[in-house]
């Protein structure tokens, strides 16, 4: 853990529970450490500034400082700013993990602490901390140690070896990108093998074309010697990836630059985190001077109405009365836009009953087919009798429908297809992890999907606010979206959307269930889940955490799974192991090979193969494409793991 021996490392812990400082201090001490302890953030600062140390383990919930500013008071200082700090807390929602590490934290262990879990972690910041001053020292090191050119590279192999184990991507490139080196963290992140990375150019490998990076790193590498900052990357299965990217010049002896080592941190979920949270936030923003605006306004129109309607009964004359009209429905029409505004700005109230909401979407589907052009198509997919209850209000639902399919409808000027659905879906806490306005539980999903223009992705952020619109003049308010979210807001539910030009749009409405009998069943009896018996399932798609999420679940009951990322590796697996396969999971849009593909090989290979078709947007015309005798069943993401369980429980015995 320390580069000299016969150093103990130093730990500072920090904590206002006298009992926990004493149990901490005992056990490290027993693990040969050299403890330090304070019971308040004041002299936690004041000792890391004499001490030293080599790391903090830092309360968060403390008097007067809690952990958080005691943490970035040590940032802002430059003698402190580089030693780890791992909180100890009980805190558990995403928002504050994220503060925590934005302001600087490497770790978070969860209290009650377990002692194992304790000293691992110490280890592994206390190890990845003495690598870093290894690379930070590099140069200096070389120059006192390193004799030749091949004794130098062969040094960094073995300094990035000893980070094999995380999940950080370790890479060696010379000046003109060529990579020299690729370790294990690279080989996860990036699915690239190091035979295939090892001697290509770093920028067509892990950059998509087009996109814009930082045009001063390669110059402040070579005035400082290092650099770092967050990259926009790409793997090999074309998934966008954010990283946290350390770059440390290497020279050779001579002084000369000869090559550079590059430390990645995969944070894209980190930062899709942050990026719903900026989200919420800015529209709570926009919702408060929505609010103070809209009620100017009605202090401003409401003397104007009442003005009007009083000369209307002093001014006779025809001409005057035809200006008064005019003027007092174009002072109610400002009103109506007054009252949505204030209906995103504040949420919607109404008389709330419990409602099925398949029989409004039936409702929609009459409007829409009567009044939309005939070159749509329009479906509907509601399941009435297993559907369960919500509590909202009518009319408000039927308007949040009605505003997405009339923006379905003006998406597809020539035609296409509109689909309406509704289904059960139980979040569970992956799910819930991801989205920072879900919560565990019962939902029905509303689901308006079209195959019209897509929404670029510049704009998705603002398509909600209010007055917002990419309409032209006249055929639109902007206040459509923001009316939606407003309603669904009011419900306690939330909305997600997936949009690809030149392929369609998906809105998707969760709002909380209220059929008791449902929720209670799927909480307390989790058992009447059908297990499976050993059966191999052959789980195709190009997202990692899907992949990782549908096996856990899927061995958690009894079943045998192996992976595929795309197609191609799909296909190459059913070959080996067609006798023993007996359902192949396959989702719908990937790169290389996509899904509608893959199961026309798959089949070809043997007729009798049963699939399960998965998508996130898959249009009616894209369910008939994929249709057929091998096609068993669809699954629409996002589906929760007893969804899963059950379809496949259902194709293996259909």
């Amino acid at each position: 853990m320390s580069t000299d021996s016969s150093r103990k490392n130093v730990i500072l812990i920090v904590d206002d529970t006298p009992i926990n400082l004493e149990m901490l201090f005992d056990f490290l001490v027993s693990a040969d450490f050299k403890v330090l302890v304070a019971c308040d953030g004041e002299s936690a600062i004041e000792k890391a500034q004499y001490a030293l140390p080599d790391l903090i383990l830092l309360d968060v919930v403390m008097p007067d400082i809690n952990g958080f500013e005691a943490c970035r008071r040590l940032k802002a200082d430059a003698s402190t700013r580089d030693i780890p700090v791992i909180f100890m807390t009980a805190l558990s929602e995403p928002v504050q993990r994220v503060e925590g590490l934005s302001l600087g934290a490497v770790d978070y262990i969860t209290k009650p602490l377990q002692h194992e879990e304790v000293l691992a972690r110490i280890k592994i910041h206390l190890s990845l901390r003495n690598l870093y001053k290894t690379l930070q020292t590099q140069n200096l090191r070389l120059e006192q140690e390193i004799q030749e050119r091949l004794r130098s590279e062969e040094k960094i192999r073995e300094q990035a070896a000893l980070l094999d184990i995380t999940t950080d991507a370790i890479i060696v490139r010379d000046l003109n990108y060529q990579i020299l080196y690729w370790n294990q963290g690279a080989e996860r992140l990036y699915k690239w093998k190091a035979e295939e990375a090892l001697g290509k150019n770093a920028k067509e490998l892990l950059y998509r074309a087009g996109v814009s990076q930082p045009q001063d790193n390669l110059k402040i590498l070579a005035d400082k010697g290092e650099w770092q900052g967050e990259l926009y990357q790409v793997t090999k299965e074309s998934k966008d990836i954010i990283v946290s990217s350390r770059w440390t010049l290497v020279r050779d002896p001579e002084g000369k630059p000869k090559s550079i080592l590059t430390v990645n941190t995969d944070i894209t979920e980190k930062k899709q985190l942050e990026a719903q949270f900026l989200r919420a936030q800015r529209m709570e923003s926009i919702g408060t001077l929505a609010s103070g605006i809209a009620h100017d306004l009605n202090n401003a129109l409401t003397p104007i109405l009442g003005a009007v309607q009083l000369l209307a009964h002093k001014i006779p004359d025809e001409q005057s009365q035809r200006l008064l009209t005019i003027l007092e429905k174009n002072t109610k029409r400002s009103a109506e836009f007054v009252k949505q505004v204030l209906s995103f700005a504040r949420g919607v109230e109404g008389e709330r009953t419990t409602l099925q909401v398949g029989y409004l979407i039936l409702e929609i589907e009459q409007i829409a087919k009567q009044t939309f052009s005939r070159a749509i198509e329009i479906f509907t997919d509601i399941p009435l009798l297993d559907l369960w209850t919500i509590s909202g209000d009518a009319t408000q639902l039927h308007q949040v429908l009605l505003n997405l399919c009339v923006n379905a409808r003006d998406a597809m000027p020539r035609g296409g297809t509109l689909e309406i659905s509704a289904r059960n879906i139980w979040i569970d806490e992956n799910f819930a992890r991801l989205n920072i306005e879900a919560k565990v539980g019962p939902y029905i999903v509303m689901t308006v999907s079209d195959t019209g223009m897509g929404i670029p992705k510049e704009i998705i952020d603002r398509i909600y606010e209010p007055f917002f619109t990419t309409k032209k003049i006249g055929k639109g308010t902007g206040l459509g979206l923001s009316t939606v979210i407003g309603i669904v807001k009011s419900h306690g539910g939330f909305i997600n959307l997936v949009s690809e030009l030149g392929i369609g749009t998906e809105f998707k409405v969760y709002l909380p269930a209220t059929d008791v009998a449902a929720t209670e069943s799927t909480q307390d009896n989790p058992h009447e889940i059908p297990s499976g018996h050993g059966e191999l399932i052959l789980v195709v798609d190009d997202e990692d955490s899907i992949r990782d999420i549908t096996k856990i679940a899927l061995e958690a009951y009894g079943y045998k799974v192996i992976l595929a990322s795309d197609g191609v590796e799909a296909v190459a697996l059913y070959a080996q192991h067609q006798e023993e396969i007996s359902v192949v999971l396959v989702d719908i849009m990937m790169p290389v090979m996509d899904g509608t593909t893959t199961i026309r090989t798959l089949q070809k290979m043997n007729p009798q193969v049963k699939i399960i078709a998965v998508s996130g947007l898959m249009s009616s015309t894209k369910k008939i494409e994929v249709s057929g005798k091998s096609v068993k069943s669809i699954l629409p993401k996002p589906y929760s793991s007893e969804e899963l369980l059950l379809k496949l429980h259902s194709v293996i015995n259909s």
